[in-house]
């Protein structure tokens, strides 16, 4: 069986790796890849060099254009559904793989049900209300045919629009087989690794723009670095916005804020699954609006401050401190995380992400279902 990944962001790549790695080895399966979005990106570090070490790479979609306009990344969207369509008919695929709510994937998965290729979808069925993510991912839903769903609340969700129950599988957290299988580095490795000294205090900032409000990135943003500047004793760690719209933004006053404060904080275009979930292991929490401050971060015992609307609607843990994108209310946030309360409440947290044989699971799925008819779907009603 040929299977087809697809990947277009840094952090889609690592939540995928084990996945595609067994498929890889495994004999019954013909594992194809098709890199595309920042991946092929200077400005986002040319991450498919970093691919390329673990797995060929059949075909490079080429999409981004220069720009992070709603204008610029509609183009792009178009752009990409047009490269697929060639790369499809190219490589033949029995089923593409995706993951995610991205628009890269939207195309990808478009192009995959004009040409009549079955899509297994993860991650489907979540929540996130602040980003038109969410409206992706439902749609990427409708156009799948097998879903991996990642807590029993998002398959049911699924069910919900309409897929068949037989055909809807809660795995748990694709990513969080990164933290089970990767040797993770020491503080002294890591520190080494980033170049960068820890301090008794450090936080691990990721920010992305709230794609469905206007013009917010900045001001938000600025909030969080006018907060941060309160804080005694403490290290920053950020890694940079991906291709949203306004994404630069972000980009552009982190690397200002780090030029002038420099012995306190760093920055990553990508820091990668090894650095990324080793950090975890030393910093107090995952501040900002990225989803591995709600599926990866608990797993680690630390604390989220989770601003803002993006990933609002998510399932999430008690460790997720959610605040307002306004200093006082970050800065309310960071007490309550720095509080004795909440630093027993994470002794003894759960991880409603977290299941076990997570990518073995979705293998089994695959080789057992029946690909010959499956594009054709009946609306499945509840009851």
């Amino acid at each position: 069986m040929k299977i087809c990944f697809v990947t277009g962001t840094r952090a889609e790549y690592g939540l995928l790796y084990w996945l595609m790695r067994d498929i890889q080895k495994d004999p019954f399966f013909e594992c194809q890849l098709i890199v595309t979005g920042m991946h092929l990106s200077p400005e986002f570090g040319l991450t498919y060099k970093e691919i390329e070490k673990d797995f060929k790479i059949d075909k490079k979609v080429e999409m981004l254009l220069s720009s992070d306009t709603p204008v610029g990344i509609s183009k792009s969207m178009g752009l990409a559904q047009i490269s697929f369509a060639e790369a499809y008919q190219e490589l033949k695929p029995d089923l593409t793989v995706v993951l995610g709510d991205r628009y890269e994937v939207f195309s990808a998965v478009s192009a995959a049900m004009i040409a009549r290729i079955p899509v297994a979808h993860i991650h489907g069925g979540e929540v996130t209300e602040g980003a038109f993510d969410e409206a992706i991912r439902h749609s990427i839903t409708k156009m799948s045919h097998l879903h991996f769903t990642s807590t029993e609340e998002y398959r049911s969700r699924v069910i919900q629009l309409g897929e068949y129950p037989n055909r809807v599988f809660n795995v748990g957290a694709i990513g969080l087989e990164n933290k089970k299988r990767l040797k993770l580095l020491t503080k002294e490795e890591f520190e080494k690794g980033i170049n960068f000294e820890l301090n008794k205090k450090n936080i691990l900032v990721t920010f992305h723009p709230v794609t469905l409000e206007n013009s917010t990135a900045e001001m938000q943003f600025n909030e969080l670095l006018s907060a941060i500047n309160e804080l005694e004793d403490t290290h920053i760690i950020f890694t940079k916005a991906n291709s949203d719209t306004d994404g630069r933004i972000i980009n552009q006053l982190i690397d200002s804020y780090v030029s002038k404060n420099g012995q306190e904080s760093i920055s990553f275009t990508s820091l990668g699954q090894l650095r990324y979930l080793s950090g975890m292991q030393y910093v107090d929490a995952v501040v900002g609006n990225s989803s591995s401050g709600i599926i990866e971060a608990p797993s680690f015992k630390i604390g989220t401050i989770n601003i803002g609307d993006r990933q609002k609607g998510r399932v999430k843990a008690e460790s997720v401190i959610d605040c307002q994108p306004d200093k006082d209310s970050i800065l309310k946030a960071f007490n309550k995380l720095y509080s004795n309360e909440f630093k027993l409440l994470l002794e003894n947290i759960k991880n409603p992400y977290e299941c076990t044989n997570t990518v073995n699971k979705i293998i089994r799925e695959i080789k057992s279902s029946d690909l010959s008819d499956i594009l054709k779907k009946t609306f499945y009603d509840l009851e």
